[in-house]
């Protein structure tokens, strides 16, 4: 079992976890723009260490209703990840692949009935953003990462992070959340939530180079 202690790490630790942010969401708003065929523009990532019941209110509330994609993570790194958006703005980025053949509006998003086809527009756009943070990882670090087939779910945002909260306990004590904004024409605020175990973390802050 690792003695790890999270509240320890340094400065530098964040400097990377900010390096790790900036690379996989610039990474995320290439693909992104790729897919919707329009300019998609980046804020600067807001990396942050957490305990995980504190997430609810960084991301508006545990009754904010929430898109998230939730993985495995495997190989040289093992836990789990989600990437979530609120509803308003996964029907914007569903409208946008669909060529706007999704008959919305900003007030009618929230109350958007999602069906198969959208479900899996908006897989394949969490399949793109969250690979393109492990990519990031794996390229900083030079690990291995492998995903495993992502899941959807479509809830308040407390029952979507019940999810990876069942795992919690065996993956430590904080996680690691990273929120960036994205647009085009509207405002998209994502978060990208990283639970590694915690030998992964250690392995991590080896490879490079901070413990």
């Amino acid at each position: 079992m690792s003695d790890l202690n999270m509240e320890r790490l340094t400065g530098q630790y964040f400097d990377v976890l900010k390096e790790l942010g900036n690379i996989g969401a610039g990474n995320a708003t290439t693909a992104l723009a790729s897919m919707m065929g329009s300019k998609v523009d980046m804020s600067v990532p807001q990396v942050r260490l957490l305990e995980f019941s504190d997430v609810g209110d960084i991301v508006g509330g545990e009754e904010k209703i929430m898109v998230g994609i939730y993985l495995q993570v495997e190989g040289d790194v093992e836990g789990s990840m989600m990437f979530i958006m609120d509803k308003r703005a996964a029907a914007h980025v569903v409208n946008k692949l669909m060529a706007g053949m999704l008959v919305i509006d900003e007030a009618s998003a929230e109350e958007y009935e999602f069906g198969d086809m959208e479900c899996s527009a908006v897989k394949e756009v969490g399949n793109i953003i969250t690979g393109a943070y492990l990519n990031a990882l794996s390229g900083i670090t030079g690990l291995k990462i492998f995903p495993s087939v992502p899941q959807i779910g479509i809830d308040m945002a407390g029952a979507l992070l019940s999810v990876p909260a069942v795992e919690f306990g065996v993956f430590g004590d904080h996680i690691l959340l990273i929120q960036t904004k994205f647009s085009d024409d509207v405002e998209l605020d994502g978060y990208f939530i990283l639970i590694p175990d915690m030998e992964s973390y250690e392995k991590i802050l080896t490879s490079l180079g901070v413990i």
